[in-house]
């Protein structure tokens, strides 16, 4: 017997969502009809933080509660309406990665069973220079959302020296993204400089509550500010990605002004549509003006601690320190 099946118009295309009334999300008891609804209704929000940059999946074809496919490369078999955008990974490998252009992209992807959608800080057009800065506040065993809050109102603090303005997110977890619009002018080595000395300088500002130690045993009862989520390849939940939880939540922008009490729970696919229709995309100024990186990369460079640790995938970078975790070094370890 066929699949049950609905077909939505979406942006001038037919997207056909087979199951439709499969339970995605038990906490809530939502479906995947509801998941491929939700992305269409926040698509003019959605789309913004994903336009025309290469996008992983992150797919749970039967619900949240099952394993998740994490897919790099678009299915061969996709409608001719969709595009791709080749990148290169730290390993020196290629692949045709999508490329979102519409709405459309969305919900075709939604009913692949995609939850989340994960877009490099790049842009189809150049590859090789992001235009995003991104500040992933992640808070530690011991912390939490309240901790990563505090952490990002540190972190617009240094934004706000530097000239530049940052758009908060709650990750739909316990954290806080911020993302600023840079100048694609540097490349990704620049970027993940340039993101390194902004943690730190964080981290001087408010060493009890916020760390860069790269190794978890290292940390404490502290927020990491992710500096190697600006390095190739690294990607975050994007702007009204809905996240791989039972309840559903959204990675949700905000303004600084609802930051302030922000309650992440509040905020999940049933709650967010409504939100988006009242007050629109509340990060829609993000492209009006990017920044340079001029005054962070000077400070990465006048600091004598260098270079950082990469994540283990990637191959030993110029400059880098032991990557090994400070208990298990010993003297001769590269």
């Amino acid at each position: 017997m066929a699949s049950p099946y609905i077909e939505l118009e979406v942006g001038g295309h037919t997207v056909k969502v087979t199951n439709p009334d499969k339970v995605y999300f038990p906490g809530i008891g939502a479906t995947k009809r509801e998941l491929v609804e939700y992305y269409v209704s926040v698509g003019e929000g959605a789309l913004r933080a994903l336009r025309d940059r290469p996008t992983h999946l992150k797919r749970h074809p039967d619900g949240v509660l099952s394993d998740a496919i994490y897919q790099k490369r678009l299915p061969p078999r996709h409608p001719d309406w969709m595009h791709t955008v080749t990148v290169r990974f730290p390993s020196g490998r290629s692949a045709d990665t999508l490329r979102v252009t519409q709405v459309a992209d969305l919900a075709y992807c939604a009913n692949l069973g995609t939850v989340d959608f994960h877009p490099w800080h790049v842009r189809a057009a150049d590859v090789e220079h992001p235009d995003e800065l991104r500040i992933d506040i992640d808070p530690q065993p011991g912390t939490g959302f309240e901790q990563a809050r505090e952490v990002a109102f540190v972190a617009r603090e240094v934004l706000a020296e530097l000239g530049m303005t940052g758009f908060a997110k709650t990750s739909g977890s316990r954290g806080v993204h911020i993302a600023v619009r840079i100048e694609p002018r540097w490349d990704f080595t620049e970027v993940r400089y340039a993101a390194i000395a902004f943690a730190r300088e964080v981290e001087r500002r408010a060493p009890r509550l916020a760390t860069t130690a790269w190794w978890k045993e290292e940390r404490g009862e502290r927020v990491f500010i992710d500096f190697n989520q600006n390095a190739r390849d690294r990607t975050m939940a994007s702007a009204y990605s809905v996240r791989a939880k039972p309840h559903a939540p959204v990675s949700t922008p905000l303004t600084w002004e609802e930051l302030a009490d922000a309650e992440p729970a509040d905020f999940d696919i049933r709650t967010v549509p409504p939100r988006f229709a009242k007050l629109g995309d509340v990060h829609a100024a993000i492209d009006d003006q990017a920044f340079a990186l001029d005054r962070l990369l000077e400070w990465f460079h006048r600091d004598d601690r260098g270079d950082m640790p990469y994540p283990p995938n990637y191959p030993k970078m110029p400059g880098e320190p032991k990557r090994v975790q400070p208990s298990k070094a010993r003297p001769d370890t590269p």
